[in-house]
């Protein structure tokens, strides 16, 4: 699968957060987020494991009973069913990996 990049195919999540649903396979999708500074992304779980890189941007990031501030270039790795948010602290886009496959993620 390949895919073009480009604005379209965003998909509203929250008041400042949009995602994206970029190539995926049978076992994994990878989604880009673009997150306005202020959006909030409130603690939540699923079973899927999440694996994320921050491209641009400042997020305070919750993962379980831990909070870090995550800066361009980090990357974080949550496993299925710890409870996760964030706080978006500066304008963001931020790649994250999902196995299995979010099949509420799907196009």
């Amino acid at each position: 699968m390949f895919l073009n990049a480009g604005d379209d195919g965003f998909a509203d999540v929250l008041p400042g957060i949009r995602r994206k649903t970029l190539s995926y396979g049978r076992e994994t999708l990878m989604t880009e987020f673009r997150l306005r500074a202020g959006a909030q992304l409130p603690l939540h779980d699923h079973p899927q494991e999440q694996t994320g890189y921050l491209v641009s941007g400042r997020l305070r990031l919750t993962i379980g009973a831990q909070t870090h501030e995550v800066a361009p270039g980090d990357s974080w790795s949550i496993p299925g069913g710890v409870s996760h948010g964030a706080e978006v602290l500066a304008d963001a886009v931020a790649i994250e990996v999902f196995s299995p496959v979010r099949r509420d993620y799907l196009p």
